[in-house]
């Protein structure tokens, strides 16, 4: 599959795109908010590209990507990537600069400030963050609500005993307690520096809570200033967004590992994380002869990346244990937090990488896709035959109106509109699906075993709850066809699967085929059968208002409406216009009697 077809598969999601050249080298990097958008400007007529882009775009001979949950992450990854692989075309087609930091420095009395320099000199570097603004809003409320310094000196204690220093003009508007002449202890300023640290690290709900606590104990105290005070800074606090999965403040060495599974496929996705920092995303396919555990699976997986990366982390977070144990190496199945955050994002890839590996098989070979969706399907109902027929059945009335059926019909995984059939409802009265939609499965088999017994489907799918199906079910019975098809129904409300006789639904993976298919044929039938509702009911509408009218038949009828195309354009027609086509007498009783139904 070449470049172009890859990029017909991407998903309309944030993410980071990697172009790589012929000698799998990454020779660009860039984020999106829709990769699919975002990579198909690329590839357009050379005309519309400047000179560096194109020599950029001659050169791509393939396209890797990872999607994230916001365009923020994909901002932060997109950063991390470049700084890993250095990129050739990065260097021509984007701005060089890194992203922010806030630094707290390892002095005596620290400094908090904005920096894009990481350096190893003790300080503790918190970010990278994705806005400016929002790093420079944190710094305003520290600055605002802590008395920190923010001159250049380098305040130590001999320097103090000595009297090296002078205050500035911080000190004297109350901006600073005045470090450099002793007007405040080391202690008292460690404890501020010490509760931005837990800010910047996560810790906001915490000191929330502190705060809110204060802030009653202060109102209590009737000191209704100090609340406010305390009121204010809560405010300011709750607007602090949560941390990015993409990077954390933590020096977090890990690796994440995530599998999906697809029969005799699985689909892996692979994240180191350095420093708190994405620095690698891959993703894995494995082909299996024969059925292995998943377990057997994740282990080949973990010896791969071993071989491609080096050894792996000492911590390691996996949807499940391996089946090998690896010395110095901490298995770990996270079950909330941030770690959880970290292995889902990982299982999103994972999924992603599978739906557009098997969007590829569909268009390379869509007989082998066309037989794994209906294999997937076979194992998911428990079936003996593979479902090459299938049909579903769905009613449509509107309080009990024009009541009538649709039948849709399924070969080979897609539709074959040419067997579809609908049914005008005739021995039910009112609005009562169970009873219609017994009359509809007899209908139609009864029939097919008259013309056709051998062409009886696979698996038949309501489209309905237990009631519907039991009473298609009943149906079947009567007819003793029920040992020779399967039959399900499929709820809405869940998407559950309802069997006969089963009290429990069957719940099949949102992301399975085997659920995309059963939903396709679904919502096909329910088109169909409202398509031919709609129209019952549009004809009947017509006829209750214009038969009803003495003198006008069948055909002075037709030829109305083809003149003027609607009853509401007779209405709005002169009575002339009318009068030219049935006689001025007729036209004048049509006319009352629209105008009298509308006013009604």
């Amino acid at each position: 599959m070449d470049v172009r077809e890859k990029i017909d598969l991407l998903p309309h999601q944030p993410g980071v795109y990697r172009y790589y050249d012929a000698a799998g080298t990454v020779i660009y990097v860039g984020k999106a908010k829709d990769l699919f958008n975002r990579v198909h400007q690329y590839f357009v007529p050379p005309e519309r590209l400047n000179t560096k882009t194109r020599i950029l775009v001659s050169k791509i001979a393939d396209v890797q990507y990872s999607v994230v949950d916001s365009e923020a992450d994909a901002l932060l990854l997109e950063n991390n990537l470049i700084k890993q692989y250095k990129p050739k075309y990065n260097i021509l087609l984007k701005d060089s600069k890194t992203y922010p930091w806030i630094c707290v420095t390892s002095d005596e009395f620290p400094k908090v400030f904005l920096t894009r320099r990481v350096v190893q000199n003790g300080s503790r570097y918190f970010g990278p963050y994705s806005s400016v603004l929002h790093a420079r809003a944190l710094l305003e409320f520290f600055s605002s609500n802590y008395p920190l310094r923010s001159c250049k000196l380098r305040i130590t204690s001999e320097g103090l005993l000595h009297h090296k220093y002078r205050p500035c003009l911080d000190m004297h508007l109350g901006r600073c307690l005045g470090c450099c002449v002793g007007g405040v202890s080391q202690a008292e300023y460690g404890a501020y520096i010490n509760e931005i640290v837990r800010l910047l690290s996560g810790g906001v709900n915490d000191i929330i809570k502190q705060y809110k606590a204060a802030m009653t104990q202060a109102a209590d105290r009737l000191d209704f200033e100090l609340a406010q005070s305390f009121k204010q800074r809560i405010e300011a606090l709750q607007q602090h967004y949560a941390k990015s999965v993409i990077t954390t403040a933590g020096e977090r060495d890990v690796d994440v590992f995530s599998l999906v599974f697809d029969g005799l496929d699985a689909f892996g996705n692979f994240l180191r994380i350095r420093g708190g920092a994405i620095i690698q995303s891959l993703n894995l396919g494995f082909k299996m002869q024969i059925e292995e555990e998943q377990e057997t699976v994740l282990s080949t997986f973990l010896a791969e990346i071993e071989s491609k990366f080096g050894n792996l982390s000492r911590e390691v977070l996996v949807p499940f244990l391996p089946g090998v144990e690896i010395a110095g190496v901490d298995f770990r199945i996270p079950v909330r937090g941030e770690k959880l955050a970290l292995l889902e994002l990982s299982s999103k890839n994972a999924k992603e990488f599978r739906f557009n590996t098997l969007k590829a098989k569909e268009r390379t070979n869509p007989e082998e896709y066309r037989q794994s969706v209906m294999e997937e399907l076979r194992k998911a109902l428990g079936m003996k035959e593979l479902p090459v027929h299938m049909e579903c059945f769905d009613n449509s009335n509107i309080q009990g109106t024009n009541p009538v059926a649709s039948c849709v019909v399924f070969r080979n995984a897609e539709p074959c509109k040419s067997d579809y059939r609908k049914f005008k409802i005739k021995t039910v009265i009112g609005a009562n699906d169970f009873a219609s939609m017994k009359e509809v499965v007899n209908r139609r088999y009864s029939r097919m075993l008259e013309e056709n017994p051998d062409d009886l489907p696979q698996l038949i799918v309501i489209d309905g709850s237990t009631g519907q199906l039991n009473f298609a079910w009943q149906a079947l019975c009567e007819l003793g066809i029920q040992d020779r098809v399967t039959v399900v129904g499929l709820a809405k409300r869940l998407e559950e699967v309802v069997r006969v006789g089963d009290p429990y639904p069957l719940f099949i993976d949102r992301n399975s085929q085997a659920l995309k298919i059963l939903q396709h044929i679904r919502d096909e039938a329910h088109r169909f059968g409202i398509t031919f509702h709609r129209n019952l009911r549009s004809k009947a509408a017509v006829e209750s208002v214009l038969r009803g009218i003495k003198g006008v038949g069948e055909q002075t009828e037709e030829r109305l409406l083809m003149h003027f195309g609607s009853v509401a354009r007779i209405a709005a027609a002169p009575e002339e216009d009318v009068a030219r086509l049935v006689g001025p007498v007729l036209a004048r009783r049509i006319k009352e009697r629209i105008c009298s139904e509308k006013e009604n």
